[in-house]
């Protein structure tokens, strides 16, 4: 079993408050249906919730839109490696347990995951500081009854590594024959002004929006931009087209100034869905 790390931090222990907070936070997401029902994968940040949680809510509000359009079996939760621990891509094994009860492990399909790609490991030391997966899971937990979930964390972000774990995905899924959806756990440009942050992060939304995986790590990398997930966008990029998604929609952009007043030194957040 995996407990929480980050209760208490990124978002509240208390279960009632915790409730209370999402709930308003859903409630004031305002989602179009017809995106949504369609929607393949998704993008949410992974910040303190008083931070990012009310754009975080825009991705959950099309989620809980998408699985009441159609049957779900399990949700692919990728991350990125802050700490630096374990191997380059790593799968969760355990069951994650959360305040609003315990996340079960498809584990068949991670191992299976795991099967398809010499490159993907079953690794614990990634996931026991990290808290990229983490915070997904209450909202998750939220608007899905009992979910199940395949946890990764990527260390190795490259394109390659991205493609790789994309392809052990489509592979393990349709061997199994899991109906998933691909959550990617990213924040956008970190610690420069709203206005410089914004700058740097739309010409790459836009090439997501239009699932050129390509041309968004070019942009990430021509502005020096710090988007942190930039791997599992890629991974959620490539199953949607895979998949058959046309495009992908921007729900909300959004920085850590709206909650602390300071414009100077943002964090900057984005939900995305590709549908």
């Amino acid at each position: 079993m995996r407990y929480e790390a980050f209760a208490g931090s990124f978002y509240t222990f208390d279960k009632k408050e915790l409730e209370r907070f999402i709930d308003k936070a859903l409630h004031e997401a305002n989602v179009e249906r017809g995106i949504a029902e369609h929607a393949l994968s998704f993008v949410a940040p992974h910040a303190g919730y008083i931070y990012s949680g009310h754009v975080a809510a825009y991705t959950y509000k099309a989620i809980k839109i998408m699985v009441n359009a159609r049957k779900v079996d399990t949700f692919i939760i990728i991350g990125p490696n802050h700490t630096g621990y374990g191997t380059p891509i790593s799968i969760s094994a355990e069951d994650w347990h959360m305040p609003f009860g315990v996340v079960k492990n498809d584990l068949e399909l991670s191992k299976s995951i795991v099967e398809k790609s010499g490159y993907i490991n079953l690794d614990e030391s990634a996931h026991s500081n990290e808290h990229s997966i983490e915070v997904q899971l209450p909202f998750l937990q939220k608007i899905v009854e009992n979910p199940k979930c395949v946890f990764i964390c990527m260390g190795d972000q490259s394109i390659g590594a991205s493609r790789e774990l994309a392809k052990a995905i489509l592979d393990a899924s349709k061997e199994l024959g899991r109906e998933v959806a691909v959550i990617a756990s990213s924040d956008f440009n970190h610690y420069e002004s709203a206005e410089v942050a914004k700058m740097k992060d739309m010409p790459a939304i836009d090439a997501l929006l239009k699932l050129d995986y390509l041309e968004f790590n070019k942009r990430l990398e021509q502005s020096d931009d710090t988007a942190c997930g930039f791997g599992p966008i890629t991974v959620a990029t490539i199953f949607a087209k895979e998949k058959g998604a046309k495009r992908g929609y921007l729900l909300k952009y959004a920085n850590s100034g709206d909650a602390n007043d300071d414009y100077s030194s943002v964090v900057a957040y984005a939900s995305i869905i590709f549908s």
